[in-house]
């Protein structure tokens, strides 16, 4: 059992728990979603406005930090929290998600358009070895070369409490045979993350208490994500991640969950990557997650979306709509964050009409207000024995996972 983990109450019809993942900088309480800063900020808000409504945990970007302002700067001012003036509790990941992600996602101009479904046929963007990965930076060109060993020296200055291995992403559309050459070079990475995180000095780093969490792979091969889930758990991390392709759709990534989750330790804490809609939170925390992380709240905000509770579970309203120019009411009725306690449907469309700043910031807010208010609705749930009223409520449908 992990010793910074412990579970305080079960779900009786499915694999929901709650739980608190100890860290240096404080409890967190789970299930939990983060917000996520990319660089060293969620964007748009301030730590205060986070913390006042809820957040307890956020993540950093290995991959973007390390590119800017560069984890040496970062480090010489005392680490990412000091840095960015949070003093919760902060997650990095490990900064190959980016790697491949930029490449596979067309993000960088150079490379727009291309979609390789095999590393080999990234060209000059990025190649993959056994021992590294070598990459260009998307900011201005320039090459660079992660290692397992190098990543973790990364986010050892980054000082987060809690770290990720290093690890390859292969293409949602990659066959068995690459699929599982890959896996195997992730847990090989695994090895030499979990080495190189032992030998570190504790004297100079910004936080010497750090937690590496394991990332279990296999694509959507149910035998390939046992054999990863028992591999990356044997080897003595703090935590596990369930990572690499998730499918194609939702019904997949429950899919790959469901064949997951039965094979990592129960007292482990999990954290599903980069996932954060409603319904997959919900049915993620069905089937025993305990973490999540992803932009979208923010994302949505910066382009006029609100979360909404509908009967439609649409869970998206476009603030733009013409429908709401005399709109009087908040966002979402009962909700308490501050946009919806100050200001109406009317003043926030008028404001994106007239593209003033506020108007995404309020938005994004109330995002992750939203989230982060349904997550603390999930823990209560779960602690009194509710759960799938809860999950029916939302859902519309019955539990049963």
């Amino acid at each position: 059992m992990s010793a910074i983990f412990s579970i305080t109450a079960r779900d009786a019809h499915s694999r929901a728990r709650c739980g608190v993942v100890t860290t240096a900088h404080g409890p967190v309480e789970t299930p939990v979603f983060m917000p996520v800063g990319t660089r060293g900020t969620v964007k748009a808000l301030t730590p205060h406005e986070l913390r006042d409504h809820g957040a307890q945990i956020i993540l950093g970007n290995t991959y973007h930090l390390y590119l800017q302002p560069g984890h040496e700067l970062i480090a010489r001012r005392g680490g990412l929290h000091r840095f960015s003036a949070w003093d919760g509790p902060i997650l990095t990941d490990s900064g190959g998600f980016q790697v491949f992600s930029l490449v596979y996602g067309g993000i960088a101009d150079e490379i727009k358009g291309r979609r390789p479904e095999h590393p080999a046929r990234m060209g000059d963007m990025v190649k993959v070895t056994e021992d590294a990965v070598i990459f260009k930076s998307y900011l201005d060109g320039s090459r660079h070369i992660f290692t397992p060993e190098r990543s973790i020296e990364v986010q050892h200055s980054l000082g987060a409490d809690i770290i990720l291995c290093f690890d390859e992403l292969p293409p949602f559309r990659a066959g068995y045979d690459y699929t599982h050459e890959s896996m195997g070079r992730s847990h090989r990475w695994a090895a030499r993350c979990l080495a190189a995180h032992r030998k570190r000095d504790p004297g100079p780093l910004p936080n010497p208490d750090q937690f590496l969490f394991g990332i279990v792979h296999g694509g959507v091969f149910p035998d390939l994500r046992q054999t990863s889930a028992e591999t990356i758990s044997a080897m003595g991390f703090d935590g596990l991640c369930i990572g690499g392709s998730l499918g194609a759709d939702k019904a997949q990534m429950y899919a790959v969950v469901d064949m997951t989750v039965p094979h990592m330790p129960d007292g482990m804490a999990r954290h599903l990557l980069g996932i954060g809609d409603v319904d997959d939170l919900l049915e993620g925390v069905a089937r025993g997650i305990d973490m999540f992380d992803c932009v979208s709240p923010t994302r949505l905000g910066r382009h006029g979306t609100a979360l909404v509770r509908d009967q439609g579970r649409r869970w998206k309203l476009h603030v733009s709509n013409a429908s709401l120019r005399e709109d009087d009411g908040p966002l979402q009725a009962g909700c308490t964050c501050y946009a919806c306690r100050h200001y109406s449907r009317a003043y926030i469309h008028y404001l994106y009409r007239a593209k003033e700043i506020l108007g995404l910031r309020l938005v994004s807010l109330h995002n992750v207000a939203f989230l982060l208010a349904l997550m603390a609705d999930v823990r209560a749930a779960i602690t009194a024995g509710r759960f799938a009223e809860l999950y029916a409520a939302w859902l519309g449908r019955p539990l049963a996972v």
